[in-house]
């Protein structure tokens, strides 16, 4: 992944969603209930890579105990679409960790973030395509856009 040298920020768009979700490792020693929830993700995001109609732009993973996935949508209700279709694969998954959730082994949580197009800042000096430039477009600043309060006063 090249660096892309100097300032920049993503390219301001349409509104987007950022969803947050992980899980968090409760009792490493039951690998039997927290490792279907750890298997369930890829499928998700195989699907989502090869049906960009579903609406995510774009995502990053980190691991750990606690997993964290920070990833951006075109909306709120494609995200809600993906999460509840029986014929995608979010919704069996979901209800076989619904069925554990009194065994305390393994933590699942999220947050959603209608962020409007009006309403963000961006800044990436010296880094390789991430975040939501990743997920969008980065542009190189310029002028009027060389400070956050220039980019936010852009942007609205």
């Amino acid at each position: 992944m090249s660096v892309n040298p100097g300032r920049h920020t993503s390219e301001l768009g349409e509104d987007v969603t950022v969803f947050l979700i992980g899980m968090r490792i409760n009792h490493p020693h039951r690998v039997d209930l927290w490792a279907p929830v750890v298997a369930a993700m890829p499928l998700m995001q195989a699907y989502l890579r090869t049906h960009p109609q579903a609406g995510l732009l774009g995502y990053h993973q980190w691991f750990g105990r606690t997993t964290i996935m920070v990833s951006y949508w075109r909306s709120p209700e494609d995200l809600q679409a993906f999460a509840s279709d029986p014929d995608l694969p979010h919704l069996a998954p979901w209800r076989r960790y619904a069925r554990l959730r009194n065994s305390e082994a393994v933590g699942v949580w999220h947050e959603t973030y209608v962020v409007p197009a009006t309403s963000r800042e961006v800044v990436y000096v010296n880094m390789p395509d991430f975040g939501l430039g990743r997920a969008t477009r980065v542009v190189p600043i310029g002028d009027g856009t060389r400070t956050a309060r220039q980019r936010l006063a852009a942007a609205s």
